[in-house]
């Protein structure tokens, strides 16, 4: 692997880089909701995540980019989106600075600074970081540009490149620098399954004598399409006959009682999320209620059968003895989505309760998302607790480097989060965000934040108001421009600007016109 880091790791001692500095398993699911899992008040059966948050640290405030590619990026880097290249999708090159659709080649991943630093890097699931139009087909394989995980740090990777897939049929897998077709894998093959049970094989077969492991386990799940096995459905389909509008109340009560919100707070009407009035659960026809009830049952399997593998590569971790020194962290890249017309938006609402809005958007349902941080050895006298810090997925990395002692000279625009995982707050700063035109920053008790083109601000206060149901942007104008000159810096030094204002289809066709040769910064 080249050299692109330069590390002093003088301060580590021998005996350290292997028995003393801790293993890292990290997490991530693909559009789940704020509320779905049980710990944060949802109704979905999740004993293994539950169990690693009663042993852990939830992060009640914990802030992703509101989409995939870019949530990715920043993941791996340390770095807002688009400074790294990913601002928008992997869907196509844009040949501008903040919009290269996969990660610029000198930007170093996490998975490269461990590597160098004497861990043993493993990958498994959805990587979604490589440009789409450089997935080049070579008798049916796939030819690695530079930005496949093994060429980014991982010494052992398998799973998905592409965003978009099936659960049972799935399409553009790798293992490693090979391409693996559907046909050689079993008949019963289910993606998620496949997922959790690479990462319990590398835990298995890693000594951690030799080396401490890092692992990055991307699930696919729950994202579309919606798929399960049948008897996985059924267990779910009488729980949601009682419709969204119980389930919603019953997930906010729960809430309050674990203290994921205040025990004043409101659950707040979404009539803003619907151009007409939004329908409640009797409204509906049959036919739309049992439209619905399906669509959660099968994300409920999803979910469920994600935490199931949660669970075995968890045990695998303690048959191993390794689990007692492993920093285990579970996250999204985004809240619930509204693709799929009313009733996966009816849905979405619930998933993301308390909040409002949807994956890809800059509010409060887009881009929060629960947060486990689970290391008995040091986090086991905080069992239980939650922190409300304003946290990013920015933070992510500079965390792992503070905690397995790694001195870099490279550059971070998150901060570590291990002294707020302690107990201690986090100084205050700026948050920015930006997503097809839609934007935000949080500062303090404040959240500017806009939908779509042209920016046209609204101002929360979040302490006050948490789910963002009164703007106060006529009545504070000096504090709108306060924040909105932050967030032009912010977006002027990070490539954000120009905005595109094309839709999805338009935007690639515009630009795989005017650059044809699809192959990513390099």
């Amino acid at each position: 692997m080249k050299c692109i880091i330069a590390l002093t790791i003088s301060l580590i001692s021998e005996s350290l880089l292997a028995d003393d500095r801790p293993n890292i398993l990290l997490i991530m699911s693909d559009d789940l909701g704020y509320s779905d899992i049980g710990s944060y008040g949802g109704e979905i059966n999740t004993p293994n995540l539950d169990a690693l948050a009663e042993n852990g640290i939830r992060l009640t405030q914990f802030k992703t980019t509101g989409r995939c590619c870019p949530s990715r990026a920043s993941l791996m880097t340390g770095r807002y989106a688009h400074a790294v290249g990913m601002g928008w999708m992997t869907a196509v090159d844009e040949n501008r600075p903040g919009y290269r659709g996969q990660v610029y080649s000198d930007v170093p991943f996490i998975s490269e600074i461990l590597k160098e630093s004497g861990y043993k890097t493993y990958f498994s699931g959805k990587w979604h970081l490589t440009v789409d139009g450089a997935i080049k087909s070579a008798d049916k394989g796939y030819l690695p540009n530079g930005s496949w995980p093994f060429q980014r740090g991982f010494d052992e990777s398998f799973g998905i490149l592409t965003g978009g897939n099936d659960y049972y049929n799935t399409t553009f897998m790798f293992r490693n620098q090979e391409s693996v077709s559907r046909d050689s894998l079993a008949e019963d093959w289910y993606l998620t399954h496949g997922i959790n049970n690479a990462s319990v094989d590398y835990i298995k077969s890693h000594d951690f004598n030799d080396a401490p492991l890092f692992l990055y386990l991307a699930h696919f799940a729950p994202h579309r399409p919606l798929q399960a096995p049948e008897s996985r459905i059924e267990k779910y389909m009488e729980q949601y006959r009682v419709g969204y509008d119980v389930l919603r109340v019953s997930r906010f009560e729960k809430m309050k009682e674990l203290g994921i919100v205040s025990d004043n707070a409101t659950l707040p009407d979404l009539e803003a999320e619907y151009l007409e009035k939004r329908p409640d659960w009797e409204s509906l026809t049959s036919e739309q209620q049992d439209q619905w009830i399906r669509e959660m049952a099968t994300y409920a399997a999803m979910v469920e059968i994600m935490d199931d593998g949660i669970g075995d590569v968890i045990n695998a971790l303690k048959e191993k003895n390794a689990l007692e020194n492993t920093l285990v962290i579970f996250i999204s890249d985004n809240g619930a989505t509204e693709e799929g017309g009313l009733i996966s938006k009816l849905a979405a609402d619930l998933s993301n309760t308390p909040y409002r809005s949807y994956k890809r958007y800059n509010y409060g349902g887009g881009i929060s998302s629960p947060a486990i941080l689970s290391w008995p050895a040091k986090l086991g006298e905080f069992a239980n607790e939650l922190r409300a810090d304003v946290t990013h997925i920015i933070d992510i990395v500079p965390t792992l480097v503070d905690v397995t002692w790694i001195n870099t000279d490279t550059s971070f625009d998150g901060v570590s989060i291990f002294e707020v995982m302690l107990g201690y707050q986090l100084p205050e700063r700026h948050v920015f965000f930006e997503h097809e035109g839609n934007a935000a920053v949080i500062y303090d008790d404040w959240k500017l934040v806009s939908k779509g083109f042209p920016i046209d601000w609204e101002l929360y206060n979040i302490k006050r108001d948490p789910f963002e149901q009164k703007n106060l942007e006529t009545f504070l104008p000096a504090q709108v421009y306060d924040l909105h000159v932050e967030w032009v810096k912010w977006a002027e030094k990070n490539h954000v600007l120009p905005l595109e204002t094309a839709g999805w289809s338009d935007r690639i066709k515009h630009y795989k016109t005017l650059y044809p040769e699809q192959s990513g910064p390099q």
